[in-house]
């Protein structure tokens, strides 16, 4: 098991902007989320993933909260879907407004419980597009898992959502879980990003643990954050394990510096208004 605290591995990680590139060379990711008492955390994935430091962020959610979310952001393409869940219409219908090229998407934040069949829907849709894939929140279902096997796909559970959908509850010390959550990456071939005061993150071979965050991290929404930010890093080019922990990595370091300035009275917000001073000094453009 390894411990990530390597700048120099980040630095290789992100590749240099060419000096000519056009809207769209540099990621385009996508985040589905929402209902109508969550308009939150699928509003922080977004943005999130756009202070990554890439081009455009598409935010589908339903109708009747696409006004609330436009009026906080006027960066984010909201996409008003049609029903107040993630219906199959809703997925038929987001399918059809996408652009040729999403490099990466989020599922989940936000969306509450429901019916699968649209998420399954949708899942199948974009791996077939080859689009990098991230399940969050509500959207981490068995059922939406295993439609992913094998596709680079990313979930994002804490202890609490990993029970729920693997019915295993984790014990014992780091390395423990670390071996538990290795063992279902393996078995579905998808990379886990176990959320916890230590990060695990696994893709069935390699195991990582992150240690960098702090205590002031338990506010809603710093989860969200993490799930836009590691999109973010997928549609950049990164390859999504490197991505998962480097996303981990990154959001826990924003996170104690928010707290250096602000104790325990930290919000989500504050988190992603750190994200460009950690990745500024990583950014390079290639003439």
């Amino acid at each position: 098991m390894e411990i990530i605290d390597s700048k120099e591995l980040l630095n290789k990680a992100i590749k240099p902007r060419k000096s000519d590139s056009k809207k769209g060379d540099n990621g385009i990711a996508l985040v589905v989320g929402g209902s109508w008492l969550y308009h939150g955390a699928p509003t922080l994935a977004a943005l999130a993933a756009l202070r990554s430091g890439i081009d455009l962020v598409y935010l589908a959610t339903p109708k009747n909260i696409a006004p609330s979310i436009r009026a906080i952001s006027p960066n984010l393409i909201v996409l008003p879907l049609p029903d107040a869940k993630l219906t199959k219409g809703s997925a038929r219908r987001l399918i059809k407004w996408l652009p040729k090229k999403v490099d990466s998407s989020v599922i989940g934040p936000g969306l509450g419980k429901q019916n699968t069949d649209g998420m399954k829907l949708l899942v199948d849709e974009l791996s077939m597009s080859k689009i990098k894939i991230l399940l969050d929140a509500d959207a981490l279902q068995l059922d939406v898992i295993e439609r992913l096997k094998g596709k680079d796909c990313v979930i994002t559970p804490h202890a609490g959502e990993f029970k729920r959908v693997f019915n295993i509850e984790l014990k014992g010390n780091y390395e423990d879980k670390a071996i538990m959550v290795k063992e279902k990456a393996k078995e579905y071939n998808i990379i886990v990003l176990l959320k916890g005061k230590y990060d695990i993150i696994s893709d069935g071979e390699r195991v990582v643990i992150n240690k960098t965050g702090c205590s002031a991290m338990t506010v809603g929404g710093t989860g969200d954050v993490l799930a836009g930010l590691v999109a973010g890093l997928m549609a950049k080019g990164i390859e999504p394990f490197i991505a998962s922990v480097f996303g981990a990595y990154i959001n826990g370091i924003a996170g104690e510096r928010a707290y250096q300035k602000l104790g325990l009275h930290i919000m989500a917000t504050d988190l992603i208004d750190e994200l460009p001073f950690i990745l500024k000094p990583f950014d390079r453009v290639e003439e």
